[in-house]
């Protein structure tokens, strides 16, 4: 059902039985598959009701496109957010954590980490719902940021996790208590460098049995490149509704197109794991998993000095690009829509008219003492508030 149709059909399979979703359940309950990798897109959240970017007339870009955006791309720049950060935080009020359930495919990943099975689990999604399944924070790799943690964009000031939950929730643009300046969740925006968490574990992918793509268009740099640092006799197993990337390319390449939760469906049924998947499944309406952004923990074959394999993945991996065949990496600065600049810290009265009050509490770096001072929050303009 679920049959690859554009591998290479000239070369068998070296590792695999055969390109079937029988022959990936079989290699997976052998002694063979130790570390299973995972790269995860938008189309595993779909079904919790968080719409994708990219799909016509549903996805996220569509809908922002009716807030008067340069382009639909331009919520994910930080040059634009500086101009206008009313489009992100109207998209953040829709897709703040909490308000989504993990889907099957969440909990299928957490069954790979009970099974001894999931190695790293590499996410470009920031809904968070891979820690909400109750997947080991120690396996999850958030390349592209979460709303986990926030700070201010001009002076990095951190700012209170329950206020920043207010402010999105609220529609209310949250500013920095010692300068003024938008605070922005640790989102990855376009042209930004990408963690470092993300940067040191590039190279474990040199130690996967498997890899796993699932619910990506592959089309986002340097994420989408991490599909061809697995050793070429690793089979990898593409799950998404249309075939993306080099996929059958290599003598193991499998592409089981469907929806997610379907395919995961199907294979756990072939693997024998239908009970627990449900049963994990059924845990996490009521499961509280925190929302901090793992801790990296380096073991004893990867040194806490970066190496040369490190700067040079960090030179690659510099920042967050689109990629496009006609080789324009995402859209530039110089194509947005001219605004008012940013407000900085010699420029606090110029910020707009405030319309919320807020109490912070703020430690006296000098004195060591904590002060109160009132922060000020301008409302989302009435017209600009809701995601159209």
């Amino acid at each position: 059902m679920h049959q690859s149709r554009r591998s290479n059909r000239a070369n068998k399979p070296k590792i695999l039985a055969a390109r079937d979703i029988s022959s990936v359940a079989g290699y997976m309950k052998s002694k063979d598959c130790k570390n299973v990798m995972m790269m995860l897109g938008a189309g595993v959240s779909t079904s919790a009701g968080i719409p994708d970017f990219r799909s016509p007339e549903t996805g996220l870009y569509s809908n922002l496109a009716r807030l008067n955006l340069p382009h639909p791309e331009a919520v994910f720049e930080i040059n634009f957010f500086r101009r206008n950060p009313v489009p992100f935080y109207t998209l953040a009020h829709e897709l703040y954590p909490g308000k989504f359930r993990p889907t099957i495919t969440h909990s299928f990943i957490r069954l790979l980490a009970e099974k001894g099975l999931l190695h790293t689990c590499f996410t470009q999604n920031i809904d968070t719902l891979e820690r909400r399944a109750g997947v080991p924070e120690e396996k999850i790799i958030e390349a592209h940021g979460s709303f986990a943690t926030q700070r201010c964009i001009d002076c990095s000031e951190t700012f209170d996790d329950n206020d920043m939950k207010r402010h999105i929730l609220q529609k209310k643009i949250a500013r920095c208590v010692s300068c003024g300046g938008y605070v922005k969740p640790d989102i990855v925006f376009f042209g930004e460098a990408l963690p470092e968490i993300f940067i040191r574990a590039v190279p474990n992918l040199r130690k996967a049995d498997l890899l796993i793509v699932m619910g990506t268009s592959l089309t986002v740099q340097p994420f989408a490149s991490l599909a061809e640092r697995v050793d070429d006799s690793c089979p990898r197993v593409l799950i998404n509704l249309d075939h993306v990337g080099s996929f059958g390319s290599r003598s193991d390449d499998v592409a089981l197109l469907g929806k997610c939760d379907e395919v995961v469906r199907d294979l756990c049924k072939e693997l024998g794991w239908d009970d627990e998947l449900n049963q994990l499944w059924d845990e996490t309406e009521a499961s509280v998993i925190t929302d901090k952004q793992p801790v990296l923990k380096v073991n004893s074959e990867e040194p806490s000095e970066k190496s040369d394999t490190l700067k040079e993945i960090e030179k690659q991996f510099a920042s967050l690009d689109l990629d496009s065949k006609d080789g324009n990496n995402g859209p530039s600065a110089e194509n947005l829509t001219p605004g008012p600049p940013s407000e900085s810290k010699d420029k606090a009265a110029a910020l707009p008219p405030k319309s919320v009050t807020a109490t912070e509490n703020k430690e006296n770096a000098a004195g060591g003492k904590v002060v109160e001072e009132k922060l000020e929050v301008p409302a989302i303009p009435p017209a600009e508030n809701k995601l159209l």
